[in-house]
């Protein structure tokens, strides 16, 4: 990955997201505001009385909208969607669905509106260095990253870096980082799970297509590097002396070392904006005094 590439502006949204995002909205108009409002609800594991409660409403006035016998109103329609959790972009298509018009913008990530998000985000991610951080969209193609990244990415074939760079393939593909990730089981495991909760959040169908191609990925070979030696997870802390690890880290090996990191992913609180909604900060914690002696060196 280039030095460019590694420190790319977040950029407009993918066309299929686009193309998806519209062909939701067409069809939440034909099937109605109820059929979406109860899907969700049953989605979230709600009886009708609960959200009646949560909502300062009736269950028989709920039941009504859910069959369509009530049209409930635009204020209704924001209201249930907040206590059901649904996100910004499907709030636009339940409203879509009710007659009403969309609330919620998506503006593209280059747009001039979003100068002072995009550049704080880039100086966020840059202020991480030496340490990994990047940012990544809905469905996991990444917008913006820093050297850190650039560093981990160091020896992956150029195929996979082409954009959009998209975060689960470069992990979990057998070319990507997979076959240096000395914890690959639980790692994989972990980022399947993830997206698995993405999923039933979001109801995304081109997420639930990338997590059916990256968990068809075949399993590296026990020859490649990483793999073989999956059990000897030793740090230049010496052997013998463990780490008391407090998550689950990412263990991957790098220019004859293994680098141990803890992820933390941050999003905007109360976003106005779809794009902005569906923005995740990734960050890479080093996991252990000698993944972050060796990336300060890299400053010096």
């Amino acid at each position: 990955m280039t030095a460019a590439a590694a420190s790319a502006s977040p950029s407009a949204a993918p066309s299929g997201a686009r193309s998806a995002a519209t062909s939701t909205g067409a069809s939440a108009v034909d099937k109605g505001v109820g059929p979406l409002l109860r899907g969700w609800r049953e989605q979230r594991r709600v009886s009708q009385l609960e959200l009646a409660l949560r909502a300062d409403s009736s269950a028989r006035h709920i039941s009504f909208v859910e069959t369509g016998r009530s049209r409930p109103s635009e204020e209704m329609v924001l209201r249930l969607a907040e206590h059901l959790d649904v996100p910004v972009r499907d709030r636009n298509a339940l409203l879509l669905a009710a007659g009403y018009a969309p609330r919620y913008p998506e503006t593209p990530l280059d747009d001039p509106a979003l100068d002072a998000l995009r550049e704080g985000v880039e100086r966020l991610i840059q202020g991480y260095e030496p340490y990994p951080a990047f940012v990544v969209d809905a469905t996991y193609n990444v917008v913006a990253a820093n050297r850190g990244i650039a560093m981990l990415l160091d020896t992956v074939p150029e195929h996979l870096l082409a954009p959009p760079l998209n975060a689960m393939r470069l992990t979990l593909h057998p070319e990507g980082l997979a076959p240096r990730i000395r914890n690959l089981r639980e790692w994989r495991g972990h980022l399947l799970a993830q997206m698995e909760r993405d999923i039933a959040l979001r109801r995304s169908e081109p997420l639930r297509a990338l997590y059916e191609e990256v968990a068809a990925y075949p399993y590296p070979a026990e020859g490649s590097p990483g793999i073989e030696n999956e059990s000897e997870n030793e740090s230049d802390e010496g052997p013998g002396e463990t780490v008391p690890y407090f998550a689950l880290p990412m263990q991957i090996e790098h220019d004859g070392r293994v680098l141990s990191f803890i992820s933390s992913i941050s999003t905007f609180n109360t976003p106005m904006d779809v794009t902005v909604a569906e923005l995740a900060i990734e960050t890479l914690l080093p996991a252990d005094p000698a993944t972050v002696k060796y990336l300060q060196s890299l400053m010096s």
